[in-house]
């Protein structure tokens, strides 16, 4: 089983920058995506970025698009989430999430929150305006 653990949280006013970090181990050898999913009050949970591990292809939802950018370590050990000009809508809770094994949905689309069966516990992100 994988164990994900979030950081890099925190208070940000409009306009600025967070960056996630998410320290991936256990047997996460095959997991193939990694992705970030948000949940805020009342709201449905969004996957915001994905990322195809092996070759590092990377999808984003319309929302943070430009904005947003994934990344991992060259050892596959971190995953990472850089978040520029940020908005009030970006409050949430950001999950680290990992895929199936041997499953690569991610290199066509940043795929549903539910395809994600392993999830951090999670960071919280406020942006105040």
């Amino acid at each position: 089983q994988v164990q994900l653990v979030e950081s890099g949280g925190g208070s940000v006013q409009a306009g600025g920058s967070l960056r996630l970090s998410c320290v991936v181990s256990g047997n996460a050898r095959g997991t193939y995506c990694m992705a970030w999913v948000r949940q805020a009050a009342k709201k449905e949970r969004e996957t915001v970025a994905s990322i195809y591990t092996i070759s590092t292809t990377t999808h984003y939802a319309d929302s943070v698009k430009g904005r947003f950018h994934i990344s991992q370590d060259n050892a596959k050990t971190t995953l990472y989430l850089e978040m520029t000009d940020l908005e009030p809508e970006d409050t949430a809770v950001y999950h680290c999430a990992a895929g199936p094994l041997l499953n690569a949905f991610c290199l066509w689309r940043v795929g549903s929150p539910d395809e994600y069966p392993h999830w951090g516990q999670g960071t919280q992100v406020t942006v105040s305006s």
